[in-house]
């Protein structure tokens, strides 16, 4: 047994041990999170061609889907529009999200779409998605056609873009005619 004078230094030393196995654990996990989160800061740049369609792999809500581009899948984020939210594990699907997300689904279903960027702006958000300007391979414009039918409202990140004025005028006609999302959940 322990002699009860030589107690106090060993608890004091486990003690100090413990805590600085906690300090590095946590050190650890906080690397690999931001790591994990940053990670496209890292991944190389995809060459897009903004000239040349791309086929839709999947669509994951109403203003962001998933492109193949030469074997290789990248998620798109359509700049200047903002859908309700469906996706968020933390939330339950906002009003007339999953009507938004159903909508770019029907609109994308079978389709390739044109990737343009804005010039102006960066060309991935925080997550590492290309925001664009996306054009259906019919010609149809998917970010206007979303606020036009009230699927989607005008969202500004950070600095202005093109088509703001534009985006946020269409906007308002559709609110200002009760259509989608406007009738749906109010004004």
């Amino acid at each position: 047994m322990f002699h009860p004078k030589h107690r106090k230094p060993i608890l004091w030393t486990a003690i100090i041990l413990l805590a600085l196995l906690c300090l590095f654990l946590f050190w650890k996990g906080m690397s690999d999170i931001s790591g994990a989160k940053n990670k496209w800061k890292t991944s190389p740049e995809i060459a897009i061609d903004q000239k040349l369609f791309y086929p839709v792999t999947d669509v994951l809500d109403g203003d962001t889907f998933k492109v193949k581009i030469n074997n290789k899948t990248i998620t798109v984020r359509l700049l200047g529009v903002d859908t309700p939210e469906t996706v968020d594990p933390s939330k339950p699907a906002q009003c007339f999200g999953p009507e938004a997300s159903d909508q770019t689904k029907t609109l994308l279903s079978g389709h390739s779409v044109r990737l343009v960027f804005e010039t102006k702006r960066e060309r991935r958000d925080k997550y590492g998605r290309y925001l664009v300007y996306a054009y259906r391979d019919d010609g149809l414009f998917l970010n206007e056609t979303l606020l036009q039918s009230g699927f989607a409202r005008e969202y500004t990140y950070g600095s202005a873009y093109s088509f703001q004025l534009h985006f946020r005028k269409t906007e308002q006609s559709a609110r200002a005619n009760s259509i989608g999302l406007w009738s749906a959940c109010g004004k």
